[in-house]
């Protein structure tokens, strides 16, 4: 299947049911401002503006409080909180920029930003952060993360907040077996071997092969291989089918029955967490959105550390989602959305909305906060990010396809691969055939 055709296809069904929904947007109930290529204005500055969260449910108690404390800040500007789940959330706003019914500001990640940029639907906020209180003050990592993942052209989302990879471990386990920490892969390695016991149902570590697969294999596979970016010098061929990126996947996946429970096959990562904590386990990669399920099955009997070292004891970590708040530019109060992200980011609001999510903060004050050093994970994390230990992979999250490439396309591919139909080398050579395809593409539309 062509890429090209699969973009065809796909941007005809968007057009259709954009089509059909903007007879509809008004009886959705989030009537914001506009349609996506719509040139909005900066407006007065004053009145309400209509605010999505792209996580909403889980986050939405913490964003209200951000908002009381906005609204007694600029008691002249109104903020009409939408909650939508973040499974509905990059649909929901793709419909709305087909229609009508944009929001003023809504939450723009890291794999979203490329998409709604490519419909016109944001604002460029370069020019506004360098004027702003915020300039220089935000995790600089974090901002290049989502400028190179809307095409490293303009900064389209201001960060705020990481959910950087995490090894968890189990302390008491590893004290009993006598193991080092796992702080490099040969170490992980041995643990993982060392901590599996068929017969009595134990194992060392729990893959995923499940929904999300392919970016925690990347990660474990750039961590291992020490390469540093995700193409050539070309810039037009990827490395992820470089010989010492298939060596390094084909030792990963071979983890898969020999120190890991089969149901991997088909773990998500609710239920590999879930399979984590029932205790049988020894070690799990995941983020830190995890560690309070931690906390509540393990109390202090476990660790959250950034990922094992590679090759020369540098750390490799490929780039985890970044989230961030994007002004649409449909909207008719560009001024008061940008109020609120300025104030959402500003190291109060900040530390408090990170220290309720248990994320890495993207202002760096708020990154240096007392509640930091109390959550270790993140306080080791947040370091990771800014002490130079780590290189980080940017995937090319501004590709059109990459969604598509990375999830439908390859996570039943991954599956083959850890069952045995195919070998590491055959599913990384297919995957960068699609990638290069896909970065040929880009390249050509962006002239």
């Amino acid at each position: 299947m062509k890429i090209s055709n699969r973009r065809s296809r796909r941007a005809a069904a968007a057009v259709a049911l954009g089509s059909v929904l903007a007879l509809t947007a008004t009886a959705c109930g989030d009537d914001g401002s506009g349609a996506g290529g719509d040139k909005g204005s900066e407006g007065s500055g004053k009145g309400e503006i209509v605010f999505w969260d792209n996580n909403g449910g889980v986050r939405t108690e913490i964003w209200k409080e951000v908002i009381a404390d906005f609204e007694k800040a600029h008691p002249d500007i109104d903020v009409r909180y939408v909650g939508i789940a973040s499974t509905e959330y990059q649909s929901k706003v793709d419909t709305a920029i087909q229609g009508r019914g944009l929001p003023d500001v809504g939450g723009v990640g890291a794999a979203m930003v490329a998409g709604f940029a490519a419909q016109g639907a944001l604002e460029p906020l370069d020019d506004r952060l360098s004027e702003s209180s915020l300039s220089g003050r935000l995790n600089e990592s974090m901002v290049e993360s989502l400028k190179s993942a809307g095409g490293g052209d303009a900064l389209y989302s201001i960060p705020t907040s990481a959910n950087n990879g995490v090894l968890y471990y189990r302390t008491d386990l590893f004290k009993a077996a006598g193991l080092a920490e796992p702080t490099d892969w040969d170490t992980f390695y041995d643990a993982a071997e060392k901590l599996t016991d068929k017969d009595e149902n134990k194992f060392g570590y729990t893959i995923r092969g499940g929904a999300g697969s392919i970016a925690q294999a990347l990660d474990a596979m750039y961590g291992q291989s020490g390469i540093t970016s995700f193409w050539d010098a070309s810039g037009e061929k990827t490395t992820v089918n470089d010989p010492k990126n298939v060596e390094a996947l084909d030792k990963y996946v071979g983890l898969y029955k020999k120190v890991t429970p089969a149901a991997d096959l088909n773990n998500d990562f609710t239920k590999m967490v879930a399979q984590f904590d029932s205790g049988t386990i020894g070690m799990l990669n995941h983020n830190l959105g995890s560690y309070q399920d931690h906390v509540k099955a393990f109390g202090d009997k476990f660790r959250g550390i950034p990922q094992p070292t590679g090759p020369g004891g540098k750390r490799v970590q490929v780039s985890n989602p970044v989230d961030g708040l994007g002004l649409f530019k449909s909207s008719k109060n560009k001024e008061a959305a940008w109020k609120f992200i300025e104030f959402a980011t500003s190291h109060e609001e900040n530390s408090k909305f990170n220290k309720s999510a248990g994320q890495v903060p993207s202002n760096n004050d708020a990154a240096k906060d007392a509640w930091i050093s109390e959550a270790e994970p993140t306080k080791l994390a947040a370091a990771a990010l800014t002490d130079g230990s780590t290189t980080i992979v940017q995937l090319p999250y501004y590709l059109p396809d990459w969604n598509t490439i990375s999830k439908a396309d390859n996570e039943p591919a991954f599956q083959k691969v850890m069952d045995g139909q195919s070998t590491a080398k055959e599913f990384l050579d297919t995957l960068a055939e699609q990638l290069n395809k896909a970065q040929a593409e880009w390249k050509e539309q962006k002239g």
